[in-house]
Protein backbone atom coordinates (compact mmCIF):
# COMPACT_ATOMS: atom_id res chain seq x y z
CA UNK A 1 0.00 0.00 0.00
CA UNK A 2 1.36 3.41 -0.91
CA UNK A 3 0.42 6.83 0.46
CA UNK A 4 -2.34 7.45 -2.10
CA UNK A 5 -3.96 4.10 -1.28
CA UNK A 6 -3.67 4.88 2.44
CA UNK A 7 -5.48 8.19 1.90
CA UNK A 8 -8.33 6.39 0.12
CA UNK A 9 -8.59 3.83 2.96
CA UNK A 10 -8.74 6.59 5.58
CA UNK A 11 -11.39 8.40 3.52
CA UNK A 12 -13.49 5.21 3.34
CA UNK A 13 -13.07 4.56 7.07
CA UNK A 14 -14.20 8.09 7.97
CA UNK A 15 -17.31 7.86 5.79
CA UNK A 16 -18.87 9.58 2.81
CA UNK A 17 -18.85 13.04 4.39
CA UNK A 18 -15.02 13.08 4.44
CA UNK A 19 -13.23 14.36 1.36
CA UNK A 20 -10.01 12.98 -0.05
CA UNK A 21 -8.31 16.30 0.80
CA UNK A 22 -9.43 16.05 4.44
CA UNK A 23 -8.14 12.48 4.69
CA UNK A 24 -4.81 13.57 3.22
CA UNK A 25 -4.54 16.44 5.72
CA UNK A 26 -5.27 14.02 8.56
CA UNK A 27 -2.54 11.62 7.46
CA UNK A 28 -0.05 14.47 6.99
CA UNK A 29 -0.87 15.76 10.48
CA UNK A 30 -0.26 12.34 12.03
CA UNK A 31 3.03 11.84 10.17
CA UNK A 32 4.29 15.33 11.09
CA UNK A 33 3.33 14.75 14.72
CA UNK A 34 5.29 11.49 14.79
CA UNK A 35 8.34 13.25 13.29
CA UNK A 36 8.16 16.07 15.85
CA UNK A 37 7.61 13.63 18.71
CA UNK A 38 10.59 11.46 17.79
CA UNK A 39 12.79 14.53 17.38
CA UNK A 40 11.69 16.10 20.69
CA UNK A 41 11.12 13.14 23.01
CA UNK A 42 13.22 10.49 21.24
CA UNK A 43 10.20 8.13 21.14
CA UNK A 44 6.52 8.05 20.13
CA UNK A 45 4.40 5.21 21.48
CA UNK A 46 1.02 4.40 19.97
CA UNK A 47 -0.63 1.80 22.17
CA UNK A 48 -1.73 -1.22 20.14
CA UNK A 49 0.29 -0.15 17.11
CA UNK A 50 3.94 0.29 18.05
CA UNK A 51 6.78 2.57 19.09
CA UNK A 52 8.95 4.84 16.95
CA UNK A 53 12.32 5.60 18.57
CA UNK A 54 15.76 6.98 17.79
CA UNK A 55 18.54 4.42 17.36
CA UNK A 56 22.24 5.16 17.08
CA UNK A 57 24.44 3.50 14.47
CA UNK A 58 28.09 3.19 15.40
CA UNK A 59 30.90 4.21 13.06
CA UNK A 60 32.13 1.28 11.00
CA UNK A 61 34.23 0.26 8.03
CA UNK A 62 32.48 -0.46 4.76
CA UNK A 63 33.23 -1.21 1.12
CA UNK A 64 33.04 1.35 -1.67
CA UNK A 65 30.29 0.06 -4.02
CA UNK A 66 32.05 1.58 -7.05
CA UNK A 67 35.36 -0.05 -6.16
CA UNK A 68 34.82 -3.20 -4.04
CA UNK A 69 38.50 -3.48 -3.14
CA UNK A 70 38.52 -0.04 -1.50
CA UNK A 71 37.59 0.27 2.19
CA UNK A 72 35.76 3.39 3.41
CA UNK A 73 34.92 4.67 6.87
CA UNK A 74 31.21 5.20 7.54
CA UNK A 75 30.46 7.85 10.18
CA UNK A 76 28.22 7.25 13.19
CA UNK A 77 24.62 8.30 12.57
CA UNK A 78 21.09 8.23 13.95
CA UNK A 79 18.10 6.44 12.47
CA UNK A 80 14.47 5.76 13.37
CA UNK A 81 13.53 2.33 14.69
CA UNK A 82 9.99 0.91 14.80
CA UNK A 83 8.94 -1.82 17.18
CA UNK A 84 5.49 -3.27 16.47
CA UNK A 85 3.05 -3.46 19.37
CA UNK A 86 1.16 -6.59 20.43
CA UNK A 87 -2.08 -5.43 18.76
CA UNK A 88 -0.28 -4.93 15.44
CA UNK A 89 1.54 -8.25 15.73
CA UNK A 90 -1.74 -10.04 16.41
CA UNK A 91 -3.08 -8.88 13.02
CA UNK A 92 -0.17 -10.52 11.22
Amino acid sequence: MNKAELILEVQKALGDETTKAAAERAIEAVLESIKKGVKKDKAVQVIGFGTFSVAKRAARMGVNPQNPTEKIKIKASKTVKFKAGTGFKAVL
